[in-house]
């Protein structure tokens, strides 16, 4: 703790902060609010019923308005603080609200109605975490029937996608054969082309073959991904030619140098590949949404889909649902963050 603590207190000057040391704090403390301010913002929101979320001013915290049981009420009375012409306040419980005049009561006197205007009442609220969004959403929401789509569909295609593109690095990194820099021109080309392109005949074709409305038909066609060839052909042109012969000399197959030597030697890339395939198959939205019309089908974004109505969205339960789904590829990115820097700082260095 200490070693941290000296690491992020140490500055450029020798007994004072430079004008380096403060535009250094400055511009980390401005990235780090536009990364993190988003999600704090989305996980506080979820806590919040669907009035506040549409309150105006916002607020970032999530507050409940503080009630009072009163004989001779059936429902507990919201309570406002009241501040009267004189510049008196009182805390009172509102009865009813008719236009811009509200009926309130004392607690302690509730037979006497006082009326007031609107604008002079503010709610006492406390700071409250419910967690009423998130049983609600769950109940209402198949939760758990879309977990498991989506956990198929990430775990599926992205052991598909390690093991396709690091063969096909392989190929592209460690045979010489002619054309083979034109191949992985056209591989990396194909960045170019906007999904919005290739959808239809995608679409047509996995209908033609009869993986519509099936999981197969969003772990497939999405296997093979230029970005995955080209950084693990990047990665696999460090490692030493001359460990791949001696292997040969000794009697190795192709697949056992690929098996037993390749892969292990290329393990950072590969998780860094494997952190980007998980992050875009558990995000996808807009495949998914086109392959799928079944319900029990659903992945957990396109389920998230169903609490937006044609005239409402409720957007208290979506914030909720939202921050569950966003719960395992977090645990994810936390366990396997270390291998982003080692295998991208590693990739194409020769």
């Amino acid at each position: 703790m200490r070693t941290v603590l000296d690491f992020l207190t140490r500055t450029r000057g020798k007994q004072r902060l430079s004008r380096t040391d403060l535009l250094t704090y400055l511009y980390l403390s401005l990235g780090t609010v536009l990364m993190f301010g988003p999600v704090i913002w989305l996980v506080l929101s979820s806590f919040k019923p669907q009035q506040q979320l549409i309150r105006f001013p916002p607020t970032l915290l999530p507050y409940k308005q503080e009630t009072v049981v009163v004989p001779g009420y059936d429902q507990p009375l919201d309570l406002y603080t009241v501040t009267f012409e004189d510049g008196t306040t009182q805390r009172l419980a509102q009865v009813r609200r008719i236009g811009i005049e509200a009926q309130m009561i004392d607690p302690d006197n509730p037979d006497e109605i006082i009326k007031v205007n609107i604008n002079q009442r503010t709610p006492i609220e406390s700071i409250n975490f419910n967690l009423d969004n998130y049983t609600r959403g769950v109940e209402t929401f198949d939760f758990f029937t879309y977990l498991k789509n989506s956990l198929v569909v990430t775990v599926a295609a992205t052991i598909l996608t390690l093991l396709v593109n690091s063969m096909a690095a392989f190929g592209l990194s460690k045979y010489q054969f002619k054309g083979r820099n034109l191949i992985f021109i056209i591989i990396l080309s194909t960045l170019m082309v906007p999904l919005s392109v290739i959808l239809i005949p995608v679409f047509l074709v996995i209908t033609e073959v009869g993986w519509n409305n099936n999981l197969l038909g969003i772990i497939i066609p999405a296997a093979a991904t230029p970005t995955g060839v080209f950084l693990l052909r990047q990665y696999m042109l460090t490692i030493p030619d001359e460990l791949l012969d001696s292997a040969r000399i000794d009697g190795a197959s192709e697949w056992r140098i690929y098996w037993q030597i390749v892969l292990p030697l290329a393990g950072p890339a590969l998780a860094v590949l494997a952190i980007f395939s998980v992050m875009w198959r558990w995000n996808d939205f807009l495949w998914p949404l086109i392959v799928l019309s079944r319900k029990e089908l659903f992945t957990l974004q396109v389920g998230l889909n169903s609490f937006q109505g044609e005239f409402n969205t409720q957007w208290d339960l979506v914030l909720a649902m939202t921050v569950l789904t966003l719960l395992p590829i977090t645990i994810v990115f936390a366990f396997l963050q270390k291998y982003i820097t080692t295998g991208i700082a590693t990739t194409g260095m020769k």
